[in-house]
């Protein structure tokens, strides 16, 4: 992979300080924050899965081992971003490999304090002491959240009728600040949706009839892995012929039949950062006549949600590109029958259509960020990560269309970065149109000896 030294790099201390600083002036006089980092969550047994830090936690600090809580105290003389995390252990690393310790922790992260995680009953309650407010998402740590009323009630009794601090969803104003992407944001960004192209360019070249879907999973997970993007952001989906039509398919075990489509919906994650990814092509390496002409409706409809993401345009107007272009090449093809604009006002085209165009895109798949603010569509600003990803589907036993188009499920997916001058595709290097997905086909191939 031709991965830039820059983009490898990640995200600079510096910048976790900026986080940090900006999230801080956005807290009201009297406020203190907190955020916990993941647990390590049990697989089966005393076996667990690989380590994923929590997102707002790691965009926060960059730190990346479990048991560990950042606390911001605006206006603490001493420093205002705290780190309690584990100490040094020697036997357990020895098992589990190398850990920061509080001192090199607050070193490597560029925080001013950093404190052992056992001393927290100890050191956090006064810092909640004089607190007028606490920002802090209940619901996702529950042993963390029984911990910390009891702290408060203890404040609630200590101070009568003055009552404990009040607790504040950190949420809001954490994911706003999250859905700007910075310069090495996108870099990284970048890499994912690169990697993740040379992923679905691999398995597209490798498909043929006889083969199981898990088998075009191994394609895109064996370049993920060989490109330093140890995960995927997400279960990979290869749904063949009918499996196409089930949106968040993952079971991969049926073999590949000659005549069917492929939907393909992988994405890798790279240091932090995820692509999502979806392309449809002929298992043969041939689209048919009925499959072809789906592929373009579905492909015109996704082309015009793109030309749609620009500043100053709010959320919506990607979606509703995509459901006009789509919902006239249904009519187009005597799929649906009446008006155009009959059809979308009354959402028949959701038979078809039954999802949105697309989602924010960044540390989590399901990107951060309210779509909405006020009740309006959000207006799209530069430096926003989406996904356009239309799509169309055709039920196997829905009578009411020709027999030719039932059982097909097509989906084409990008990753879109808006910079001031309009979208940036990600994802195109991963073959999109048909002359191109048919060429990548048959010169993976030919190489094969499959002609």
């Amino acid at each position: 992979m031709g991965i830039s030294r820059s983009a490898a790099m990640g995200i600079g201390k510096a910048e976790f300080a900026r986080r940090r600083a900006r999230l801080i002036a956005g807290l009201l006089p009297g406020s203190l924050a907190i955020v916990p980092a993941a647990r390590e969550q049990l697989r089966s047994r005393d076996t667990y899965f690989p380590f994923r830090q929590d997102s707002d936690f790691l965009y926060l600090t960059g730190f990346e081992e479990p048991e560990a809580l950042l606390v911001l105290v605006p206006g603490r003389t001493q420093g205002e971003a705290l780190l309690f995390c584990r100490e040094r252990d020697a036997e357990k690393e020895t098992w589990e490999g190398p850990r920061l310790g509080p001192e090199r922790a607050a070193e490597h992260c560029g925080l001013c304090d950093a404190f052992p995680i056992g001393d927290l009953d100890d050191i956090l309650p006064g810092l909640l002491e004089g607190r007028e407010r606490i920002h802090y998402t209940l619901g996702r740590f529950p042993q963390l959240d029984r911990r910390l009323q009891n702290y408060l009630r203890e404040i609630d009794r200590a101070r009568g009728s003055a009552g404990a601090p009040e607790l504040v969803d950190l949420d809001h104003q954490l994911h706003d600040l999250r859905l700007f992407k910075s310069a090495q944001e996108l870099r990284l960004l970048r890499c994912a949706a690169q990697i993740t192209a040379e992923a679905h360019t691999r398995a597209m070249a490798n498909c043929r009839p006889g083969l199981y879907e898990y088998q075009l999973e191994a394609e895109i997970l064996h370049t993920f892995v060989a490109a330093g993007a140890r995960e995927p952001a997400y279960p990979t989906i290869v749904g063949g012929g009918r499996n196409a039509l089930v949106m968040h398919y993952s079971a991969n075990s049926a073999p590949l039949r000659n005549g069917d489509l492929v939907l393909v919906d992988a994405g890798c994650e790279y240091r932090g950062y995820a692509a999502d990814v979806t392309r449809t092509y002929p298992v043969n390496g041939r689209f048919s006549g009925e499959q072809r002409a789906l592929y373009e409706v579905v492909l015109a409809g996704q082309l015009a949600a793109i030309d749609e993401i620009r500043v100053g345009n709010h959320w919506d107007q990607p979606h509703l590109a995509s459901v006009e272009v789509i919902t006239r090449g249904l009519v187009d093809l005597g799929l649906l029958r009446g008006e155009v604009s009959g059809l979308i006002e009354t959402g028949a085209y959701r038979r078809f259509y039954m999802h949105r165009a697309g989602h924010w895109l960044g540390m989590d798949v399901h990107d951060a960020g309210d779509y909405r603010v006020h009740g309006q569509w959000r207006q799209l600003e530069a430096g926003m990560a989406m996904t356009v990803e239309p799509g169309v589907y055709i039920a196997a036993d829905d009578d009411q269309v020709p027999e030719r188009f039932r059982g097909i499920g097509i989906r084409i997916e990008d990753d879109v970065a808006l910079l001031k001058d309009g979208p940036e595709v990600l994802s195109a290097a991963a073959p999109k149109t048909v002359a191109d997905i048919e060429y990548s086909m048959r010169e993976g191939q030919v190489q094969g000896e499959l002609w």
